[in-house]
């Protein structure tokens, strides 16, 4: 059947599972049970996987109506991370993922870290800039953990930054993430001064603000950075990302007692319940809220 794949879902395909190894560290079964159903669902639409509409997806949804809640469950999974995949790359403005089955299985929990992980991170890379001589690229490792860690941003938003996307005097900065969605992302007075350190030593004809070769840095390159800085730190790298420190940034300020609905609007989710994911975390002070601000709580104080 893989021989009705097209040379553009093919090479797609190939990018999308180069960046799940790479980056969320996805096991080789995990990864295999992709290649197997983006080439399927591929070759079943004569090689249009990538350009699919809505209607086309459904139809091939349908025909899983034999299969297991799981194996649809896994089919749906692979597909939507695929199609949120190819847009981000800019291949497409839509994402008609949302016409694949939902069989209803448990979504997983974000990978968490801890306050005490983060300031391991950061005094890692403190020590790093204090080696004689100076590396510049420490300075740039610096940039990169404040903005991921400090702002939310996704991994291909923050290696894409053109190199005066931040200015010194401005606590803000406006991203076009997802389907071309704008939004707000807050800038830290830490993340601009870190900034600001980094983009002395980028050229002024560069466009990027992390420049590599005749592009920008890498994705992968981002992710090998973050894993070595984890194990610098003394975390195992296997629980630190790009991704995880944009997690992090989302539950500690939950943590803060930041609203949903704004936190919603500085990760750009088009969906309250995408954000709602990191509600689990908050628990032991939502619980600590209902036992000392509850009305009830005042009616028991005065019975007493």
């Amino acid at each position: 059947m893989t021989a009705n794949v097209s040379l553009d879902d093919r090479a797609l395909i190939e990018r999308f599972l180069e960046m799940l190894a790479a980056e969320a560290g996805a096991a080789k079964n995990t990864l295999a049970a992709y290649a197997s159903d983006l080439r399927l669902a591929s070759a079943a639409l004569d090689g249009a996987l990538a350009i699919a509409t809505p209607a086309a997806l459904a139809r091939l949804g349908d025909g899983w109506s034999d299969l297991s809640r799981s194996t649809v469950a896994r089919k749906s999974a692979a597909l939507r991370r695929f199609f949120a995949f190819v847009a981000d790359e800019g291949h497409r403005t839509d994402d008609p993922g949302a016409a694949l089955p939902k069989p209803g299985a448990r979504r997983a929990l974000p990978k968490v870290l801890s306050h005490h992980d983060v300031d391991r991170l950061f005094v890692a890379i403190t020590e790093r800039q204090a080696r004689t001589p100076p590396d510049p690229n420490d300075l740039r490792l610096a940039a990169l953990v404040e903005l991921l860690y400090g702002s939310g941003l996704r991994a291909t938003e923050l290696v894409s930054l053109p190199r005066n996307a931040i200015q010194p005097d401005r606590p803000y900065i406006i991203l076009r993430g997802k389907g071309g969605r704008e939004r707000l992302a807050p800038i830290s007075d830490r993340a601009r001064a870190a900034v600001a350190a980094w983009r002395a030593h980028v050229a002024t004809d560069r466009p990027w603000l992390f420049p590599s070769g005749k592009s920008h840095l890498s994705r992968v390159r981002l992710y090998q950075l973050i894993k070595a800085l984890a194990a610098d730190a003394g975390i195992p790298p296997d629980r630190v990302s790009p991704h995880v420190l944009r997690h992090a940034f989302a539950t500690h300020l939950l943590e803060g007692g930041a609203d949903l609905r704004a936190l919603q609007a500085m990760l750009g989710h088009a969906d309250i319940a995408t954000t709602e994911i990191y509600t689990h975390v908050d628990s032991k002070r939502l619980v600590e809220l209902v036992n000392t601000r509850h009305p009830l709580v005042d009616e028991v104080k005065r019975r007493a």
